[in-house]
């Protein structure tokens, strides 16, 4: 039986007896939330400004999500893609119009979305063995996904990998001009790269990277699981550009907490995918759709996307103005919405260490970079806290270095 009362000294002696050890876990033990808060075992409360990376886009407890939940778990959780259930055509439809792209498909994660798309892309572009993608990219852990993630630290260990993937540094169009080929079968990107630092590719570089695709021959695929979904200001992040993909997958914040993927297929991929080309048993389950629907009927008719312009806009400029006036210890400041990267002259992890004592949860990229990925839902009174605490941490930090 669960306890959830269990003290944090027995959890964590636990999960280190018997638990793989895949995670450098922090000691934090956050038990309840609401909205943009968190509170411990003790019951501390925290600004939550990592949203479970990125998936927490309505906060903790939302009433609607809660509603869903509650509402369907009295239906069927599973059926299994041999049969139909109404949820999974609805989201598909929602999110096929929504993009103005062709259909979609159903998975449990970001990784397995890229997966996906590159098998689907290996099917409409045959005979070409090559892909292309960007340094420091991330695109997830399975083999297709790590072989086109660009992080050395995170793919020696596993090669060999999927052969003919070439990496190009990110907003350099000569690079990507020279790398894709007539024997390049897609070219990956993210138009917000989270892992590799919040690094925005620009509209002028996202415009090359359509035209070289189409001159070319080859795919143009956007992985928007972290930076998708109304995280930039607009419901997907190549709305930002005016671009369009011809695959883009989303996962994160779409089941509302629970494991849903997603990739939009456009014209490219119309008629190629046949039955047993790929598959899932959990993917798209009644639950999950339904909570996918709830997150994007919630975000639409509580207009989210107007407060994350807005609120992003401000956060943004309240960001660039702590740096300004602490110099050089903060390098620069990056991104835009609700995503943003924060890189110091310093390591990012005793920050981030002395931040949390402080009430904040963030997430980093990188060695030296704080990541915030916080829920539409936070208040401005959040981030005002945020940065004084911020800035009396890293003013903390420079006076004890010098």
């Amino acid at each position: 039986m669960l306890q959830h009362d269990e003290s944090p000294t027995a959890v964590e002696a636990r999960e280190k007896a018997f638990i793989l050890g895949t995670y450098a876990r922090t000691s934090f033990h956050p038990r309840s939330g609401k909205g943009a808060r968190l509170f411990d075992e003790e019951g501390n409360a925290y600004w939550d400004l990592l949203g479970g990376i990125a998936v927490n886009v309505l906060g903790h407890k939302h009433p609607r999500l809660v509603k869903t939940l509650r509402d369907e778990s009295s239906s069927l959780l599973h059926v299994s893609n041999l049969f139909y259930h109404p949820a999974q055509g609805l989201l598909a439809e929602r999110l096929v119009r929504a993009s103005g792209l062709s259909r979609a498909f159903f998975c449990n994660s970001g990784t397995e979305a890229n997966e996906a798309a590159l098998k689907f892309a290996r099917l409409a572009n045959p005979n070409r063995p090559e892909l292309v993608a960007l340094q420091e990219s991330f695109h997830g852990r399975t083999l297709g996904s790590l072989s086109l993630t660009g992080h050395d630290a995170y793919r020696t260990p596993f090669a060999p990998l999927v052969p003919g993937v070439h990496f190009v540094e990110p907003n350099d169009v000569a690079a990507l001009e020279a790398a894709v080929t007539k024997q390049t079968c897609a070219i990956f990107l993210e138009p917000v790269m989270g892992e590799g630092g919040i690094v925005p590719l620009s509209d002028e570089y996202l415009a090359a990277a359509r035209r070289i695709a189409d001159r070319s021959g080859a795919l143009l695929i956007f992985d928007e699981i972290q930076c998708g979904l109304g995280r930039t200001g607009t419901l997907f992040a190549f709305q930002q550009s005016g671009i369009v993909p011809d695959i883009v997958t989303l996962a994160k914040p779409l089941g509302g907490g629970l494991p849903l993927g997603a990739v939009i297929t456009g014209a490219a991929i119309d008629g190629v995918v046949k039955p047993g080309h790929h598959g899932t048993t959990f993917g798209g389950n009644p639950l999950a759709c339904r909570l996918g629907l709830a997150v994007l009927d919630e975000i639409q008719e509580k207009s989210l996307l107007t407060k994350v312009t807005k609120d992003g806009a401000w956060l943004g400029g309240e960001l660039r103005a702590l740096q300004s006036r602490l110099g050089a210890t903060i390098v620069d400041i990056r991104g835009s919405g609700f995503i943003w990267g924060i890189e110091l002259d310093q390591k990012a992890a005793p920050v981030q260490k002395e931040l949390l004592a402080k009430g904040f949860v963030v997430g980093t990229a990188r060695d030296n970079v704080l990541r915030l990925l916080p829920p539409y839902v936070t208040p401005k009174k959040a981030f005002i806290e945020f940065i004084s605490a911020l800035e009396a941490t890293l003013g903390a930090a420079r006076e004890k270095a010098a």
